[in-house]
């Protein structure tokens, strides 16, 4: 039989260690850490060999005191500009997600602001994302626009590297932009309009912020880069994350995805939603080397 003593101190370590696993996950992981995921392959269709694209991909910073104050943007911005990113993608969710827990929004002029800083020779793209649309998208998009950042929603651009090598960058509408979970939801995203946008047969890299679209993407498509699902936002080794908010569950949830020949890659993202809580899914700046 157990002993009092015994009871006690193992009762007192579990404790300990459930205040500390608690702590980490509410103040240190959200806030402080901030991981660089990398990323190397050729998707199809990539035809030309040569230097590879780098691609810097930033997505869900959820901008608000204190889990996303101005500071931390302006870190993940001089964090990305050392990476020397050919082009940086933006894939939505800039205004906050949190609502109970916050201490004041960051306003859409200065985290835009900090987001003009960042650094890319074939320049920085944006879409928008649900939370985006629910809250201001016509200030988020004014916005990203005003500080020289274009918001691609069904369309798409087409760049071209130093080395000759073209790509087109085609942005989805968001997917999940009107409604509620208990009515359903309605999106702006025209997957067709968006490829008819592309006009010849350069390489594809489609900005979509649900990866929930990807079932219904092209072969045409090299690469689909999504955020939205923060990789679950709470990850447990060897079972995943318990929530995705996704109707593909752990399919789409983070990470390098192929089926069928199509890559898809789901940034794990930077802020939070609704709690401030994030475990064993730190933020991450993603960077993709293409070729």
């Amino acid at each position: 039989m157990i002993s009092r003593r015994t009871f006690l101190r193992l009762f007192g370590g579990t404790m300990a260690a459930s205040v500390g696993l608690f702590s980490y996950a509410f103040a240190i992981e959200p806030r402080y850490r901030l991981v660089t995921t990398k990323y190397r392959f050729t998707p199809p269709r990539w035809l030309k060999p040569g230097k590879p694209l780098r691609i810097a991909a930033l997505a869900d910073l959820h901008a608000c005191d204190p889990w996303m104050p101005l500071s931390r943007i302006e870190e993940i911005v001089s964090v990305t500009n050392a990476l020397k990113p050919d082009v940086v993608v933006l894939l939505g969710d800039y205004v906050s997600g949190i609502h109970r827990f916050k201490t004041k929004v960051v306003e859409i002029d200065d985290w835009a602001g900090a987001l003009s800083k960042l650094e890319a020779p074939l320049g920085k793209f944006a879409v928008l994302g649900n939370h985006d649309w629910w809250m201001n998208p016509e200030g988020v998009r004014q916005g990203l626009e005003s500080k020289g950042i274009p918001v691609l929603e069904n369309q798409a651009r087409k760049l071209k590297t130093a080395d000759g090598t073209e790509f087109w960058l085609a942005g989805l509408g968001d997917q999940l932009a009107f409604g509620n979970s208990r009515t359903g939801y309605r999106g702006v995203h025209d997957l067709p309009k968006t490829m008819r946008a592309v006009t010849d047969d350069a390489p594809v890299i489609l900005l979509a912020h649900e990866p929930d679209i990807f079932p219904e993407v092209p072969e045409r498509v090299s690469l689909t880069l999504c955020g939205h699902t923060h990789g679950g936002q709470v990850r447990f080794p060897f079972i995943g994350a318990p929530i995705v908010p996704s109707r593909y569950g752990q399919r789409y949830a983070y990470g390098h995805v192929v089926e069928d020949n199509r890559h898809l890659v789901v940034s794990g993202g930077l802020g939070c939603t609704f709690l401030p809580v994030r475990f064993g899914s730190p933020p991450e700046i993603v960077v993709l080397e293409l070729g």
